[in-house]
């Protein structure tokens, strides 16, 4: 590289940060996470005029879109960890004993598979589904029993 080049790629690089600097935003649209939790936010909330997930995401969740999203953040942080609360879900208190031969985490798993395919009959599965995002109930189940 010669030096003229050296010089023009240094300006170049100034360049471009001054207009980062200037601009106040980031160069950067919204993760697909966030912009999920908005899309979904803005869909409980009946505010989508009809528009389905790929007209949303490229109208809200853009770069020049990242200024309205930390308004959005908040409340979908809260949105993302409500299927955690077990409510009334049953869960086993110890591994069962026909299980003792595999291993511990094998042994947890059909243990909790049990309890849950027992539970769907009563109802005593909490609203949990077996793997959900957020903590279904195998993860929670799974939790119980080691902990």
């Amino acid at each position: 590289m010669t030096v003229r080049q050296s010089l023009a790629c240094v300006g170049f690089v100034a360049l471009v940060g001054t207009i980062f600097v200037s601009s106040g935003q980031p160069l950067q649209a919204l993760t697909m996470k966030e912009c999920s939790a908005k899309y979904q936010a803005a869909k409980t909330a009946g505010t989508l005029n009809g528009q389905k997930w790929r007209d949303f995401r490229k109208a809200q969740c853009g770069a020049d879109a990242t200024a309205a999203a930390p308004t959005a953040t908040p409340p979908a942080s809260g949105a993302a960890a409500a299927p955690s609360p077990a409510g009334n879900a049953v869960f086993p208190t110890a591994v069962a004993p026909k299980y003792s031969k595999e291993s511990a985490g094998k042994a947890r798993m059909h243990t909790c598979l049990d309890q849950y395919n027992a539970n769907k009959a009563s109802n005593g599965n909490g609203g949990l589904r077996w793997i959900q995002r957020g903590g279904g109930y195998y993860s929670q189940c799974n939790k119980q029993l080691k902990g």
